[in-house]
Parts: C-alpha cells; sequence; structure tokens
C-alpha cells in the first residue's frame, strides 16, 4: 500500500507504526510488573506453617540447648586438648633430661649423685601425672562433646520426621496457589484479549489506529509470553487443549474472513464499472496497480500489454483516453499525465 501513498503521509505512516511500538512497549512493562507482582497477593508458604506449633517451638528449643551444649563442649574440649599437648610437650621433655644425664653418670659412676637421680624421677613421675589428669580431662571433655552432638543428632532426626509430612502438605498447598495466582492472571489477561479481539473486528482502521494496534500487540505480548508459561501442565492435556481451541478459534476466524472477502469480491464484481469504482478508494487502486494486480478483483494482470485496457477477470476499466487529447492513461487518475485535464474519476479518497 506504501506505493500509493504521499511521500510525507508514507513518512507519517511509519511514524506513527513506531507510536504504536512504543505504546505497546511501555503497556507491557507495566503489565509485566503487574503479572509478576500477582505472586505476592499471598503470603509465602513455609514449611512451619503445616506443623504443630507447640512441638515445632519444643523442638526448636531443645535443638538450640543442644547446640549450645555441643558449641560450649567443643570449646572446652579444644582447651582440654591444649592442656595436654603442653603436658605432654613436658613430660617429653624431662624424659629426655633425665635420659641424658643417666648416661652421664654411667660414664662418670658418682654415686654422690644418687640423690639428684631421685629427685629427677620424681619430677618425672609428677609430669606424667599431670599428662595423665590432662589426657583424663580431654577423655571427660570428648565424652561431653560426644553427648551433645549426639543429642543435636536426635533433636534433628526428630524435626525431620516431623518435616516429613508437613512438606508433602507444603508441595500441594503451593500447587494450589499456583493455580490460584493463575486464574489471577488469566482473570487480568483474558478481558485484555477479548477487547484487543474487538479492537482489532472494528478500530483497527480508525483515526486512533495507532493505540489499537499498540494495545493488541500488548495482549498478545501478555497472553503468549506473561501467562501461557505459567499455565498448569498436568502431563501436557491442559496445554496441548489449549492449543488446540486457540487454532481453531484463530483457523474459524480465517475461514469466515476469507468467505466473507470471497461474498464482497463476488457482489463487487457483478456491479457495474461505475458503481464498482465508488467502491475502491483512491491509495488502495494505485497499490494494487504498482503490484500488477487488478485493483477490482486483485487477480494479476500484464499492465505492459499495450491491448490491454479491462480487467480479462472481472471486465473493470484499466486504462482509457483522455478526453481532451485522447492520450491512452491509467483509468483510476485523476489527472491526465500528459495534458494535465482533470479526469473526473470518482474513486474515494
Amino acid at each position: 500500500m506504501s506505493k500509493g501513498l504521499r511521500f510525507t503521509e508514507k513518512w507519517l505512516q511509519r511514524a506513527l507504526w513506531l507510536v504504536a511500538f512504543a505504546f505497546a512497549a511501555f503497556l507491557i512493562g507495566l503489565g509485566s510488573a503487574i503479572v509478576g507482582n500477582l505472586w505476592d497477593v499471598e503470603p509465602e508458604l513455609t514449611v512451619e506453617q503445616f506443623m504443630d506449633p507447640a512441638r515445632v517451638a519444643a523442638l526448636r528449643a531443645e535443638q538450640e540447648t543442644a547446640k549450645d551444649r555441643r558449641d560450649t563442649a567443643q570449646l572446652e574440649f579444644e582447651q582440654a586438648s591444649q592442656k595436654h599437648e603442653v603436658a605432654r610437650s613436658n613430660t617429653r621433655t624431662a624424659r629426655e633430661t633425665l635420659d641424658n644425664w643417666l648416661a652421664t653418670r654411667r660414664a662418670t659412676a658418682r654415686p654422690d649423685q644418687d640423690p639428684e637421680l631421685i629427685s629427677r624421677t620424681k619430677g618425672l613421675d609428677a609430669l606424667e601425672a599431670q599428662e595423665r589428669g590432662a589426657l583424663a580431662a580431654v577423655q571427660a571433655q570428648e565424652q561431653v562433646l560426644l553427648d551433645a552432638s549426639q543429642a543435636l543428632q536426635r533433636a534433628g532426626d526428630r524435626w525431620e520426621k516431623m518435616e516429613g509430612p508437613a512438606r508433602a502438605a507444603l508441595y500441594d498447598a503451593a500447587k494450589a496457589k499456583e493455580l490460584r495466582v493463575f486464574l489471577y492472571r488469566l482473570a487480568l489477561t483474558l478481558p485484555l484479549l477479548v477487547l484487543a479481539g474487538w479492537l482489532f473486528a472494528k478500530k483497527r482502521k480508525g483515526a486512533y489506529w495507532p493505540f489499537v494496534w499498540g494495545f493488541i500487540i500488548f495482549a498478545l505480548f501478555t497472553f503468549f509470553f506473561e501467562l501461557v508459561p505459567y499455565l498448569p501442565s498436568y502431563g501436557g492435556y491442559v496445554r496441548y487443549l489449549v492449543g488446540i481451541v486457540i487454532t481453531f478459534l484463530v483457523g474459524r476466524y480465517a475461514i469466515q474472513s476469507l468467505q466473507r472477502y470471497l461474498a464482497r469480491q463476488k457482489e463487487a464484481e457483478a456491479l457495474p464499472d461505475a458503481q464498482r469504482r465508488q467502491t475502491l478508494r483512491y491509495d488502495t487502486a494505485l497499490a494494487r496497480l504498482g503490484k500488477g494486480v487488478c485493483p477490482g478483483c486483485e487477480r494479476p494482470v500484464d499492465l505492459k500489454d499495450a491491448s490491454l485496457d479491462y480487467c480479462p477477470h472481472c471486465g473493470i476499466g484499466l486504462f482509457d483516453r483522455c478526453g481532451c487529447c485522447s492520450s491512452r492513461k491509467n483509468a483510476f487518475a485523476r489527472f491526465c499525465f500528459s495534458c494535465g485535464t482533470a479526469a473526473n474519476t470518482s474513486l474515494a479518497d
């Protein structure tokens, strides 16, 4: 159709399409924000909502107590282990010193050093006793740590046992929420789609067509990209059924549109030439001629054939003679290309 438009009109048409797409983009942004926030209409679901509150509180307190005991036992165990390591180090050093001293005494064989031997031996015994005490403290703290860890593990096991049924209930509730939120989105989207269909049928060629097409694009995007991805599957049955219904409706509309178009064309082709011209717009006639088709029946015609003055399919006049200069000219032109005389055409603007 652009070949039949004035230069300024052609560029204004393109600018209006930009307006339509910009309007659609802003509507899509707003719609995406609204549809995305519909999930927050209902409160967030948690596992504890499906558990006995009294048992949850008691078990939480038991877990916290067991965790505190374990942490405290861990710290005391580390302290005891450090003390035991120091005692072992002291004992090892004293034993090495005694062994060196004994080797020296054997070499000198001095009996006056026997009291010192007794003293060193008593010191080593005391260090060994300290080491045994430190080891006993380590073992005691290790037992306390083990008891605390096992208590925490038992509390965790009871929590898992109590949480199992709650998780199953949470899963069912989440599925139900997904279905409800989908129905919210459907309730928001379906009226938009119906309104878009009405606008397409009634207003797409009106004066405010850029806003009409912008809304149609927005409604289609919202349906196919904001609603369809959240459509419950149920094994694929729902989505296939929805696809079948949409395909049927679109196909039915296309078939009916084709039948109405063919009926209109048949009625128009039965009218006299003068009446048929009154049903054609000037720009539409020029656009169809520019594509090499008859403006009346839209069938292909050889416009380069100088002997062809009428459409061989519907009989509408394509070329005639100027009443002033007798030049062969386009029958739909408003002025003669040769002399500029008005052709007095009855085509609508």
